[in-house]
């Protein structure tokens, strides 16, 4: 069976306290996950649903992706093979930023058949805005803010 995944991650000042979502759906069943940091960045956060929502699977997996995020949509399908081949060194030879994460990603995934897919934020699509109201309530809930 298909899994639908949709991730999404928030900062309040970039680095600043942050928070993440997911929404996890196959057939019927949904299952939401969220948490939060105290002082990270959006880019972190993206990751980090997306690492959340993939540690949740229980077996290998068919799995459809979405996230309003390019750096993670890019990164993960286009950016890591030349980072990999250079020691996890972008092109203008700097270290990677965020190495762990896309690393633990990286592993995560060649778990699955994934096919990564990128929204427009905030643009009214349904799972998108639930997942974006999921990692505001992780900083809510960081901050002792809970809505």
């Amino acid at each position: 069976m298909k899994i639908e995944i949709f991730t999404d991650g928030a900062c309040r000042g970039n680095p600043g306290p942050g928070g993440w979502g997911a929404l996890l759906r196959s057939g019927e069943h949904e299952r939401e996950l969220f948490g939060g940091e105290e002082n990270t960045t959006n880019n972190r956060m993206e990751m980090t649903a997306v690492i959340q929502a993939l540690s949740a699977l229980k077996r290998p997996s068919d799995v459809v992706l979405t996230t309003d995020s390019q750096y993670v949509r890019k990164g993960i399908t286009e950016w890591i093979t030349g980072w990999k081949q250079r020691g996890w060194k972008t092109a203008a030879k700097a270290p990677v930023k965020n190495a762990e994460l896309w690393r633990e990603i990286d592993a995560l995934a060649a778990e699955h058949q994934i096919d990564w897919r990128w929204v427009k934020g905030h643009s009214g699509h349904a799972e998108n805005e639930r997942v974006d109201a999921l990692a505001n309530r992780g900083i809510d809930e960081l901050k002792g803010m809970a809505r």
